[in-house]
């Protein structure tokens, strides 16, 4: 398992855009797949997208249907982090955005990450 810890989550207004990062402890990081889940009080946890080990042949990313389009994730190994770019932000993005990690390649099912951070707040208002 890694240590995860988000940083990023703000209050922003709808059509904004923002950036999460998710930082891992250990030189392994970078070896895992990592993703961003999200859950609001009203839903269960969302997938959102996952990366995973950067390789020559390209990197498989995943993202989940509900943020397609907007939202871009990436890698800095240099810096053993992860991030989440987001575009177009709407009143329907608030939630507790989660960084998780796994060994394998990227999946959208929570119960395949073991490796979870303790969440960053996006609240997204008109």
């Amino acid at each position: 398992q890694v240590q995860l810890v988000e940083f990023g989550g703000r209050s922003v207004q709808a059509g904004d855009s923002l950036r999460l990062s998710c930082r891992g402890s250990g030189r392994t990081f970078n070896s895992y797949t990592a993703a961003w889940f999200r859950q609001t009080a009203e839903k269960e946890r969302e997938f959102v997208a996952a990366i995973g080990k950067v390789v020559m042949t390209g990197t498989p990313r995943l993202y989940g249907d509900s943020v397609k389009g907007r939202v871009d994730i990436g890698r800095d190994e240099r810096d053993n982090s992860m991030y989440l770019q987001m575009t177009n932000l709407k009143i329907e993005d608030t939630a507790v955005y989660f960084c998780a990690a796994r060994w394998g390649s990227p999946r959208s099912s929570q119960e395949e990450y073991n490796s979870w951070g303790r969440g960053t707040q996006v609240t997204v208002s008109s």
